[in-house]
């Protein structure tokens, strides 16, 4: 597991506070957000920090809590769209 999937994020959010979040974990290979559904997906490049970063499920982004899980399959396929 490197990928995970980032959900419950405000539309207003942006691509690199995303990414700022994320990074404190571990370095990121990819950040892809789906501004106008409130998800998006981060990708490690080790699977160590992928796992550590998951501690951030349920924690306040910007007044909401973050769902962070491990990709799916079918999301994964879904984010190349």
């Amino acid at each position: 597991m490197k990928k995970l999937y980032v959900g419950n994020l405000l539309y207003s959010a942006t691509e690199e506070e995303i990414r700022s979040l994320f990074s404190q974990y571990g370095k990121l290979e990819s950040v892809l957000f789906i501004k106008e559904k409130g998800f998006g997906f981060v990708e490690y490049t080790n699977k160590e920090d992928a796992e550590k970063s998951l501690e951030l499920d349920g924690e306040n982004f910007q007044g909401r809590p973050l769902k962070v899980s491990q990709a799916k399959k079918n999301q994964r396929d879904s984010s190349s769209i």
